[in-house]
């Protein structure tokens, strides 16, 4: 049996080494399938923590009257709290307010001396609220209408801002199902190029699988160099696309930050080293394997 492993080991090395020319396509079909399955697993991380990142900007706000007291603020901040739909609830207080808004229009002089004018503190204490989906902002606004609120509240903005918190739902809703979408594509259109090609490297040895048949070669001794075959174009192409992969996302690493303050993809290769370099050597093998496995099958039948 170790006879037999060695030999198999033997003739799937000789394969890969004689076939140059179909060896080096084979590789480069591989390093382009796991770059794609690489970047897909990247890009979907990257893509739900935009979605996140968007989402998190999404809330509405309820304004309370002047005379209302802060107590009695944080009293409605508790009981929306308790609201299985809403996700989070932040008190602004009127100083806070005031800050926020001049810290993002001290370049605008015409703002600036509109407050100035008024005179005072003209921003109101209120709630930011976030709810987990799009819908169930209105759930949280009826809520708010309970007349025992009244007497608090000066205004909810949910009806002013309803149009913009649907539209960035249903965005990253769409964002999702495209994702998933793309992937399935990509899966099935790589395994069917990678499946292709190594078929044209088995192809090429007809005639010697056939002589294998005739002397009485097992399907076994003759499957086995073709899978060591196709596991060694695997692992060689997962490695020059990990080569590859980290070159890339080290370059585009600090040019995506300058859009995306929060989203460096070097820093989130790095932290997820292991588990892309899993992807790459597992996508690898299984499609060298699946594939010599698939297009060897027709010189076994008997």
């Amino acid at each position: 049996m170790i006879t037999t492993l060695k030999r198999i080991f033997k003739l799937g090395w000789l394969n890969f080494t004689r076939d140059g020319g179909i060896a080096v396509v084979t590789c480069f079909i591989l390093v382009i399938t796991i770059f794609l399955a690489s970047s897909l697993f990247l890009l979907q991380n990257s893509s739900q923590f935009l979605i996140s990142s968007l989402q998190e900007k999404v809330d509405i706000s309820v304004y309370f009257k002047e005379i209302v007291s802060e107590e009695d603020i944080l009293n409605v901040k508790e009981e929306l709290s308790k609201i299985p739909e809403v996700k989070n609830v932040k008190y602004v207080s009127k100083e806070e307010a005031l800050k926020v808004f001049v810290e993002r229009h001290k370049d605008e002089p015409v703002l600036m001396q509109s407050v100035e004018e008024v005179g005072g503190n003209p921003f109101l204490a209120s709630l930011n609220i976030q709810a987990f989906e799009a819908s169930q902002y209105q759930k949280v606004t009826d809520f708010l209408e309970d007349p025992h609120f009244k007497t608090l509240i000066e205004k909810v903005d949910y009806y002013q801002r309803k149009p913009v918190i649907e539209r960035i739902f249903s965005l990253t809703s769409a964002a999702n199902k495209a994702g998933i979408s793309l992937s399935i594509v990509l899966v099935v259109v790589a395994i069917l190029v990678t499946f292709n090609t190594i078929r044209l490297a088995i192809l090429n040895q007809k005639e010697e699988i056939q002589i294998q048949r005739l002397v009485g070669a097992s399907n076994f001794f003759i499957r086995g160099p073709f899978l060591v075959q196709g596991t060694i174009s695997g692992i060689l192409a997962a490695l020059i696309s990990l080569a590859l992969f980290t070159l890339i996302c080290w370059f585009l690493g600090p040019k995506i930050e300058i859009f995306f303050p929060d989203l460096n993809i070097f820093n989130f290769f790095t932290k997820n080293f292991w588990t892309i370099f899993l992807i790459q050597i597992s996508t690898g093998i299984l499609l060298g394997v699946i594939s010599s496995t698939l297009a060897i099958r027709k010189y076994l039948k008997v």
